[in-house]
């Protein structure tokens, strides 16, 4: 069962990691796929080929999310592209940790900009296509860290609890276009970053989770999966943690 077929979504930042396994998920179970990278660009080709072996409509777009005409911009082409957007999951984001004592005002602007920002400017533009077609999914990626905070992440923290209340207002906003909006809060999920860190490191976070694991890359996709798709029709403005228990 295709649970996205005949729909076209976009997924921001989907050149690696969990952005990448959604637009994975997501042309498997039918979906066009138009998707963004900004500076992985021979792995967003890469990407783009690969999709096409399931059959549907995919695309990559060197797009920065984080600057509002370009992502006007981004909407009309795939709009022009793909005919229209049904579905968008705004994936793309950075980390530029250290202690407020030491953390540059650049690196706060950074991740506020690339983290936030560019999920007000996507929405913003996507809605109006949704608004005529009276239809939509928006997810918004998060992080338990949005939600509980972290020591040495405070401009990190803040951009994603910033995206938590953003995608709370804009469910009310657009409920009643028929047009959904929840997020994604990820917890210790392994990727291609956790993959170099120290396995001593790893497996300390790891025995403070619940489910003495951490996530994968797929589980964060089926769960975006599920609200991209009809299964929650009636879910809106809700924070799935996807954290083994964490929360």
């Amino acid at each position: 069962m295709k649970l996205l077929a005949g729909k076209t979504a976009l997924i921001t930042g989907a050149s690696k990691g969990i952005g990448r396994k959604i637009a994975e998920v997501f042309a498997q179970h039918g979906a066009n796929v138009a998707f963004t990278y900004l500076s992985s660009v021979e792995k967003g080709q890469a990407l783009e080929s690969e999709l096409q072996a399931f059959g549907t409509q995919v695309k990559g777009y060197r797009s920065d999310a984080s600057k509002f005409d370009e992502a006007e911009k981004l909407i009309e082409t795939i709009v022009a592209d793909f005919g229209t957007v049904d579905i968008v999951v705004n994936n793309a984001g950075i980390t530029k940790d250290g202690l407020l004592m030491r953390m540059t005002e650049e690196n706060w602007d950074d991740v506020i900009n690339i983290n936030l920002k560019s999920i007000f400017n996507v929405t913003k533009a996507a809605s109006k296509v949704m608004m005529k077609a009276r239809k939509g999914s928006i997810i918004n990626m998060s992080s338990v860290v949005g939600i509980q905070g972290n020591a040495g992440q405070a401009n990190y923290a803040a951009s994603k609890s910033g995206i938590i209340g953003f995608s709370k207002s804009v469910a009310k906003e657009l409920a009643s276009r028929n047009i959904r909006t929840n997020v994604i809060a990820p917890g210790f999920i392994r990727t291609e970053m956790t993959d170099v860190l120290d396995p001593k490191v790893v497996a300390g976070w790891e025995a403070g989770i619940p489910m003495k694991r951490g996530g994968e890359a797929e589980e964060v996709a089926n769960a975006c999966l599920f609200l991209a798709s009809d299964l929650a029709s009636y879910v809106n403005g809700q924070v799935l943690a996807v954290d083994g228990g964490m929360l």
